[in-house]
């Protein structure tokens, strides 16, 4: 490490200004990063985290704020440090993507829909590195190849919204790495990607860091990764630093009590081992629960049958827009979901969890197969019998701000499905979605506000209870708590178990992480390139892995250990094939073997 700091901030205060007056995003943080040094920046959501890091690019102005007090200096190629406060707009123009690279939370909101995603890529290397259009194009692909997409040629000429979140998130880590920045800012850049797909974005990380001496901020609430990304950590609460220390000296002895309560509430893999049944999580700061799970008011039979689920793209090319070839989104899937109980359904970025939760309730047209749900099948029903149908079945999306509309407030949104099938009007169903927000613990002065008022935990709770609004038998919940943190995940997620314990609701719970699965899961479903590959009860799935790939999921996963560190290793993951196929290729069936009692293993090495 180098004597003088890469980065150093002083007492750095950072002011919003309000219609309810002036808000305090950060109070007084200090802190240096050295050449070669990754810092992650760890606290809950609001804690001033990603503030910090938009000042050190001076993003912070664009979102309504303003450097208040402090100083931020930044070491440039052999010159004083820069006062970052004081650059003028064309000396931060050249800074931003070129030496200082941020990777932005939201992929979608950070990619430019109205552009192809070789055209986003190219475009930093253009105007920083000064390359023609061959050589973006190469160094582009280079990239994508780097990060791990599949068909990097066809990703070229896709728009974002053509794309998996994994996969756009990939793309943002693409973009942001194009330049060879000196300092990489990483704002929460895992949050979107499956177990597999995060190990080998933080190996690349970590060795481009080695490789080229690069600073890395990390910015994240995973505490798994901390342990494995870190070698100093920054704790913040409320706009303060609590505690910064060695990843070792944090982990293992922990000074603040809040670090300590950080800690304890992080979800480990193996915590459930010899359970039957899911369990509350920990909520920051407040003793663990252990109330005996009394199990749903409903018997648990059978809810939902999928048999032989199909669902497929096509892929058209031409002036006739005539289909060449076919993605295999969703390939002859097969599951039930008893009342009351969970199904989880687990997997890579792209692997089709997302495709078969929308197929169930039709959000996306299945190709063919059966979605039974009240001895009726959802894929034969008219668009009336459709309609009705839906009472019963409800998503929970895995972006809150998206599925929400930003100019309607929170009391008209849970009201809509209420009003739409003229349930309620009136004053009893202003009083029915004050009851709604009581059960998702909002309070009601929350009614009159707008989404862009809320935080990302407080949003997810008003996509749950539009969810809950006309009592659905089975909610469908894609990625619901992947973008909270600890503590909003656990108050989400023991949200979720609570009601179903309550009201006997049958659940599909999508998610990549392996952790929170564990711990929320009755049966657990691992999908591979459209195919479930392996399908039983949780303990069997997490405590008996049959096939390579469920074991290969499994070690994949992080643990919050600093001293048993998985980013130097070999990950030897073999790259993912692609799911297009030709018009007129036939795939052959699903066959199982049943090695335990209801947990099959998917024969043969198909793909």
């Amino acid at each position: 490490m180098l004597d003088q700091p890469l980065v150093d901030i002083e007492n750095l205060r950072v002011e919003f200004e309000t219609s309810g007056g002036t808000v305090v995003g950060v109070e007084d943080v200090s802190f240096e990063i050295a050449p070669g040094e990754t810092l992650c920046i760890v606290g809950e959501s609001g804690s001033g985290k990603s503030v910090s890091s938009l000042s050190l690019m001076r993003l912070v102005e664009f979102g309504g704020g303003a450097i208040a007090g402090g100083s931020i200096k930044f070491k440039r190629d052999n010159e004083n440090a820069l006062e970052i406060k004081d650059a003028d707009s064309d000396l931060m123009r050249t800074i931003r993507g070129n030496e200082i690279a941020m990777i932005f939370q939201e992929p979608m909101t950070a990619l430019n829909p109205v552009f192809t995603v070789g055209r986003q890529l190219k475009e930093g290397l253009k105007v920083h590195k000064r390359m023609n259009d061959a050589q973006a194009t190469e160094r582009a692909l280079e990239l994508l190849r780097q990060v791990r997409i599949p068909e990097p040629e066809r990703r070229m000429t896709q728009y974002p919204h053509e794309l998996s979140g994994g996969m756009r998130q990939r793309v943002v880590i693409a973009i942001a790495m194009a330049c060879e920045p000196k300092l990489l800012i990483a704002d929460e850049p895992t949050t979107a990607l499956d177990v597999t797909i995060q190990a080998e974005i933080l190996a690349l990380i970590d060795r481009l860091k080695r490789e080229n001496n690069m600073a890395v901020m990390f910015i994240t609430h995973d505490m798994a990764v901390v342990a494995q990304m870190a070698d100093r950590v920054l704790v913040m609460y409320r706009g303060n630093m609590v505690e910064e220390g060695t990843v070792e000296e944090i982990f293992e002895n922990p000074k603040e009590d809040y670090t300590k309560a950080l800690l304890a509430a992080v979800p480990r893999l193996g915590e459930m081992s010899g359970k039957a049944a899911p369990e509350p999580m920990r909520i920051l700061g407040q003793e663990y629960s252990r109330a005996e799970n009394k199990g749903p008011v409903v018997a648990p039979e059978t809810l939902l049958e999928v048999k032989n689920l199909i669902t497929r793209f096509p892929v058209k090319k031409g002036l006739m827009r005539k289909t060449v070839a076919n993605v295999h989104a969703v390939e002859d899937v097969s599951f039930k979901i008893k009342a009351g109980q969970t199904l989880s359904l687990v997997g890579e970025s792209g692997c089709g969890k997302s495709t078969a939760g929308r197929s169930l309730l039709r959000l996306v047209e299945p190709t063919s197969g059966s979605i039974i749900m009240d001895d009726q099948d959802v894929v034969a029903m008219n668009q009336t019998e459709l309609r009705a149908a839906r009472r019963n079945m409800q998503m929970i999306f895995q972006d809150p701000f998206a599925s929400l509309n930003p100019q309607v407030r929170l009391v008209d949104q849970v009201a809509e499905p209420l009003r739409n099938y003229g349930i309620d009007s009136g004053s009893s169903l202003m009083d029915r979605v004050a009851t709604l927000f009581d059960r998702v613990e909002l309070p009601r002065s929350f009614l009159r506000r707008y989404p862009h008022e809320m935080s990302g935990g407080q949003r997810q709770r008003i996509a749950i209870a539009r969810a809950l609004a006309l009592s659905p038998k089975l909610i469908v919940a894609d990625e619901a708590v992947s973008a909270l943190d600890v503590s909003v995940q656990a108050q989400v997620l023991n949200l979720l178990l609570e009601l179903q314990q309550d009201l006997g609701i049958a659940m599909l719970f999508i998610s990549h992480d392996m952790a929170v699965v564990e711990r929320v899961s009755h049966q657990t479903a691992v999908m591979y390139l459209g195919r479930i590959v392996e399908i039983g009860p949780r303990a069997a799935i997490f405590e008996n892995p049959q096939h390579a790939y469920t074991k290969s999921l499994l070690s994949a996963v992080p643990v919050a250990d600093p001293r048993k560190k998985m980013i130097g290793k070999e990950l030897n993951f073999k790259p993912i094939p692609s799911p297009i196929f030709p018009e007129g290729h036939v795939a052959g069936p699903s066959t199982y073997t049943e090695v335990s009692p209801e947990h099959f293993v998917l024969n043969g090495d198909w793909y």
